[in-house]
């Protein structure tokens, strides 16, 4: 089952299997096309048997340029050029059974970190021959630590996490716990979970701090932030306010978060990014005061807040904007 193109010498040989009653080289196309569209153009050499594709037909298409070697039994179809998402699924198909888009590779199809366009980290059961461009973490991994996204066999967002606890510094790690909660995808198992699963694990001293510090939103900027709130505002059935709205008060305009001027309700959104010095919080007061006496009413909001505290935060807003209309 090795990857050197078969040749065809028999006269007018086509190299197709429609005498042993293959699925004929129309069928055979489809199939890989198939297969493609749904694998951001890559396909495994063992999917393509297991579609009824034979060997011959596999080696005769490596031979014209039809599919073209990745890595051992991993294919492009018609072309090299890959997105990333391409690549990452060559290198998971790369590993057979088990094996799952890991670690920082994960982290950015999770969207929890930036995208990565260098080396991609796989985590496999067993071990295997180093490939060049894959950094291979051999780690067997529980069935209820992988999980599909985008057709890509990918470590959970909660194993992704732990294994990042590993390999981030303290700064990196919030982010990206911060950029998972907001994202309100769940797993079966929770980080707490993997934490008594693995205590002793490299990082996660520092992951059990982050969880236990109460300081979720600390890297969080105003876009994210805004996304966030008005996500929520939509979960919650809550009218949307004008963004970024400008108002007048005590002579002057001011620039504020959330406005719902027919109310006169005003939310300002706290991230650590914008709002932590010593200066800001003393600015932010004045304000307040300044828009207050103008006969707005003017309430803070927080990441963690918004994570954790959304069922008491979406009624206190409900009252306000009910009383205002009553």
């Amino acid at each position: 089952m090795g990857d050197a193109p078969y040749v065809d010498h028999r006269i007018g040989g086509k190299g197709t299997e429609h005498a042993a009653g293959g699925l004929g080289e129309g069928g055979e196309d489809r199939a890989i096309a198939a297969l493609a569209e749904r694998q951001h153009g890559v396909v495994a050499r063992r999917q393509l048997l297991a579609a009824g594709i034979g060997r011959r037909p596999i080696d005769i298409r490596l031979a014209a340029g039809r599919l073209h070697l990745l890595h051992r039994g991993v294919y492009a179809v018609g072309h090299r050029v890959l997105s990333l998402r391409g690549r990452w699924m060559a290198a998971v198909l790369a590993h057979g059974e088990g094996a799952a888009l890991s670690h920082r590779s994960a982290g950015a199809l999770w969207a929890i970190l930036r995208t990565r366009e260098g080396t991609i980290e796989v985590t496999v059961p067993v071990r295997h021959r180093r490939r060049p461009g894959l950094r291979i973490h051999e780690s067997p991994l529980p069935p209820d630590e992988i999980t599909i996204r985008d057709e890509i066999a990918v470590t959970t967002i909660s194993r992704t996490l732990l294994d990042l606890a590993g390999c981030l510094d303290r700064q990196a790690l919030a982010r990206a716990v911060e950029r998972a909660e907001a994202s309100r995808i769940t797993d079966s198992l929770s980080i707490d979970d993997l934490l008594e699963r693995y205590p002793r694990r490299p990082g996660t001293p520092a992951l059990r701090a982050i969880l236990a510090s109460g300081r979720l939103g600390a890297g969080v900027t105003r876009s994210d932030l805004e996304d966030r709130f008005l996500a929520f505002l939509d979960a919650n059935g809550l009218p949307r306010p004008a963004v970024n709205a400008g108002v007048w008060a005590g002579g002057r305009w001011f620039e504020c978060d959330c406005v719902w001027h027919a109310a006169r309700l005003i939310v300002e959104l706290d991230g650590r990014e914008t709002h932590a010095t010593t200066a800001a919080f003393e600015r932010d007061r004045a304000r307040d005061r300044a828009l207050t006496a103008a006969g707005w009413r003017v309430i803070r909001v927080t990441w963690r807040q918004l994570e954790r505290e959304a069922h008491v935060l979406a009624s206190e807003l409900r009252s306000l904007l009910a009383a205002a209309a009553a």
